[in-house]
């Protein structure tokens, strides 16, 4: 997927809200939106390089957008945005294995008191629910890096969707190349782990990829294992 508009770098300073950074660009110390409310302590580190990019409108409090950061000799990617467009175009593309050979997809399909990213159908109706991790510790990502009561709320709709006759998916992008496989972060969120084993206990379809920021692109790159120990 292409990123248009204009990229800048930039350093990080601090971080005054969920949504809010400092970042030095070009000398000036610049607030800059920050499209990613997770905590990200590992990579919002003061003194880190980042990757921006520009933004061009009048009615915006903020001229720049983080995109990324450097993180030992490469890019992670931290704009929470970026998965849902990414897995919209490799679906159109017919690119994602697991969810080849079908025609149509509708965004934002609404199904219970949920929302999902992605309804496909030729067949069978498929719901993917697509999440966004930034989090890697020694190889393994991690989902959630704060607690998500949206995001257990969403596998206990999967789960009614499976019993309803419907193809039911979480799908983890993880942004950035170093994982070597997935599992869920019980220790910032015992509730989230727990659900997700019971999603899959109940035939919820769990997969995970990396993808990688290189110029003005970012791809999906390969799927990892899951690693859910069921208890």
């Amino acid at each position: 997927m292409k990123i248009e508009g204009n990229l800048v770098q930039g350093v990080f300073k601090k971080r005054l809200n969920r949504f809010l950074a400092v970042v030095n660009i070009d000398g000036s110390e610049t607030s800059c939106f920050l499209p990613n409310p997770g905590r990200m302590h590992e990579l919002l580190v003061p003194g880190t390089e980042m990757i921006l990019k520009e933004i061009n409108d009048v009615k915006r409090k903020t001229h720049y957008d983080i995109l990324g950061v450097f993180y030992k000799g490469m890019i992670v990617s931290i704009d929470s945005r970026i998965p849902n467009k990414l897995i919209f175009e490799a679906l159109k593309n017919d690119e994602i294995e697991e969810f080849s050979g079908y025609t149509r997809i509708k965004p934002e399909f609404a199904y219970g008191s949920s929302r999902f990213d992605f309804l496909l159908t030729n067949g069978k109706p498929c719901i993917i629910e697509a999440k966004s991790c930034t989090l890697v510790n020694n190889g393994v990502a991690l989902f959630p890096d704060a607690v998500t009561e949206r995001g257990s709320r969403h596998l206990l709709e999967l789960i009614k969707a499976k019993k309803e006759g419907y193809r039911a998916c979480v799908l983890f992008l993880v942004q950035r190349i170093d994982a070597k496989y997935f599992s869920p972060n019980d220790e910032t969120d015992t509730k989230f782990g727990k659900t997700l084993r019971e999603a899959s206990k109940n035939g919820v379809e769990i997969y995970a990829y990396t993808s990688e920021l290189k110029g003005n692109e970012i791809k999906i790159k390969k799927r990892i294992p899951v690693k859910i120990m069921i208890y």
